[in-house]
């Protein structure tokens, strides 16, 4: 019902800086929250960042202070900057639209992927 497209990724050296893009289509009207996750080979996808709505953020301790998500409601676009890129940060990036429309009716739609790769 609701389609992501994201682009951004690649790989840079640490202390570097990416930028991460998600456009959203399809039935957007009702996305809550939007947000990045990654998943490196071998372990579970992880929620980096989110947002809501009306503008509220949430991060992962280990991103505080580097990345930063923000949201272009008149684009449908979310995205992440990342900056200060570590090795640690290498991984698959996933955009997320989140559905909440009753307590009991939640949808979750996943872009395909975008690969970060850090370099030492």
């Amino acid at each position: 019902q609701v389609q992501l497209v994201e682009s951004g990724g690649g790989l840079v050296q640490a202390g570097g800086s990416l930028r991460l893009s998600c456009a959203a289509s399809g039935i957007i009207f009702s996305i809550n929250t939007m947000g990045w996750y990654r998943q490196a080979p071998g372990k579970q996808r992880e929620l980096v960042a989110d947002i809501t709505s009306s503008g509220s953020t949430n991060y992962v301790d280990s991103v505080k202070g580097r990345f930063t998500i923000s949201r272009d409601n008149a684009k449908n676009t979310v995205y992440l900057q990342m900056n200060s890129l570590k090795p640690d940060d290498t991984a698959v990036y996933y955009c997320n639209a989140h559905r909440a429309l009753s307590w009991n009716e939640h949808y979750d739609s996943w872009g395909q992927g975008t690969q970060v790769t850090v370099s030492s």
